[in-house]
């Protein structure tokens, strides 16, 4: 039986008919005026960052669907972010939350012009001729607490707070410090770099250099910083003093493929910086001695004594430097010459060991579990036998190196997966955490020369407990209860008894100015 539909069932037909294709468009522009409406003042009308954070794909990795909902709604606690949840359906901000997903085209322009006009420098800056404060300068350690966004001024010496300052939103990477220990520097994901002076204990100012940014690294003779950055495909190299742009390098492979960095490192001993390229087989070695080079991108012929024909060489101050690779690989690990670094396969199944001085791959090792190899660290066995560990992001266990054949001279088994390792010099013990999976509470602590866990501590039950740093004579232990309520441990680093406890918010990353300057056994650089 065929059914007749009245003109006015067919109008509403039509009506939903249109309705279901028209949503695309319309909930995009819908997403577009809700964002200008509530978002644009904080987080800028190109959804690039203001006073709030960038909000683009690059940059919303760890908030995705119902998380990224739930903080539209909710807002952040401790923050400037409000929650929308009474000013906006569920529907709504389920659009909002889609659309900030959505990538950002074309692709922004942040080249020097615009990193030059976002340089603050603090008006009422004065810097002290002297450390304004009676603490050894050199055992200082800057706490990094992400949950509101600030940085802790610690007395190694009394465990006393001297300051306690604002940071950029979202700090990663590690605080990298002057070669003579009075200036810091930090930065955000977003980009920003921030200087500290800690003698003054106050900014300097702060630049932005990128727009999605993963780590810097500060020159051999602290002239130049370099930031490495996803968006744009880019380093940028500022001048640490000014904190000006000096040159912002495109990261294009050989190939002409864009490529992210993933991260940028210094090598002091060869007055360079290495980088990690994301997308293309390839490391870059740039130049921070004006008297580098040349180095060529092909084969070098020369005909007779003091001629030389070859084409596209580069000398001098931040040359470049190709180390050609059959896959991209990552996460750099570097021997303390400066002469290997092994790095990690994308697939996460094993490392590869690359000669800098020579540019290829010399060895390879077994390493599954996605190793965390710039959390590695290295010490000296009693037989005189160089070693290296690193924990992994999916395994749980530590593995234990010898950097001159490159064999694995022990795995470690753990309570689960791991991030962070620290040691000192003066401890005969390395700190390892258990950051990932239901023994993130737990802390090891291992004999660097039995290789065997002498003590697994809980300090409290239920916490994340993560990244230790030391003083400056490695007498103590710093461990992050990683919670927003937090705290900063201190234990005696002999006999492994607590000391004090400091109340922090979600205390992070620290670093010790000492340590750090010094290059301290047991420190990842």
């Amino acid at each position: 039986m065929i059914r007749l539909i009245a003109s006015s069932d067919r109008a509403s037909l039509l009506a939903l008919a249109l309705a279901a294709l028209a949503p695309v468009g319309a909930a995009a522009q819908d997403a577009a005026a809700l964002y200008a409406e509530h978002c644009a003042a904080c987080h800028g009308e190109g959804r690039l960052g203001g006073q709030g954070p960038v909000l683009i794909p690059e940059t919303l990795g760890r908030l995705k669907g119902e998380r990224l909902e739930a903080v539209i709604r909710d807002g952040r606690p401790a923050t400037q972010m409000p929650a929308f949840g009474e000013v906006l359906g569920e529907t709504e901000i389920a659009a909002l939350a889609a659309w900030l997903h959505e990538p950002v085209e074309p692709l922004p322009v942040w080249g020097m012009a615009e990193i030059a006009a976002s340089r603050e420098m603090s008006g009422d800056y004065t810097p002290a001729a002297a450390p304004v404060f009676e603490p050894d300068p050199m055992n200082i350690t800057l706490v990094v607490e992400k949950g509101d966004h600030h940085v802790s001024v610690l007395d190694g010496d009394s465990f006393a707070i001297l300051d306690r300052f604002p940071t950029p939103y979202a700090v990663h990477g590690g605080v990298k410090f002057s070669p003579d220990g009075r200036f810091a520097y930090i930065m955000s994901r977003d980009g920003w770099v921030q200087k500290y002076d800690i003698w003054s204990l106050a900014e300097v100012g702060r630049v932005r250099a990128g727009i999605n940014a993963r780590n810097i690294a500060l020159s051999h003779d602290g002239r130049w910083l370099a930031v490495a950055n996803y968006l744009p495909r880019s380093l940028s190299i500022l001048d640490a003093g000014t904190l000006e742009p000096v040159r912002v390098i495109d990261v294009i492979a050989r190939d002409g493929t864009p490529s992210r960095v993933s991260a940028v490192y210094q090598a002091p001993q060869r007055k360079s910086f290495i980088l990690a390229l994301k997308d293309a087989p390839e490391i870059w070695e740039i130049a921070t001695d004006p008297d580098a080079g040349p180095f060529y991108e092909g084969f070098v012929h020369s005909r007779e004594a003091g001629m030389v024909e070859a084409v596209g060489a580069e000398e001098g101050l931040f040359a470049r430097r190709r180390i050609l690779l059959e896959e991209p690989i990552d996460d750099f690990f570097f021997t303390t010459d400066y002469r290997h670094l092994i790095g990690a396969s994308r697939d996460g199944s094993r490392g590869v060991v690359v000669n800098l001085n020579v540019g290829r791959v010399v060895a390879e090792l077994p390493l599954p579990g996605m190793p965390h190899l710039g959390s590695g660290i290295s010490w000296t066995m009693a037989d005189g036998r160089r070693v290296m560990a690193t924990p992994h992001l999916k395994e749980g266990k530590l593995t234990v190196i010898d950097t001159e054949t490159f064999e694995v001279v022990k795995v470690i088994e753990t309570l689960g997966p791991g991030f962070f390792l620290r040691s000192h010099e003066n401890t005969p013990y390395l700190w390892a955490d258990v950051f990932f999976g239901p023994n993130r509470d737990v802390m090891h602590v291992i004999d660097k020369q039995s290789l065997e866990i002498v003590r697994t501590l809980r300090p409290v039950p239920g916490a994340t407990v993560a990244h230790v740093e030391f003083d400056r004579d490695g007498s103590h232990a710093f461990v992050s209860v990683w919670e927003d309520e937090g705290a900063l441990i201190v234990y005696d680093a002999a006999t492994l008894e607590e000391v004090t406890r400091l109340p922090m918010r979600k205390p992070s990353g620290k670093y010790n100015v000492w340590n750090k300057i010094r290059f301290s056994e047991g420190t990842s650089h």
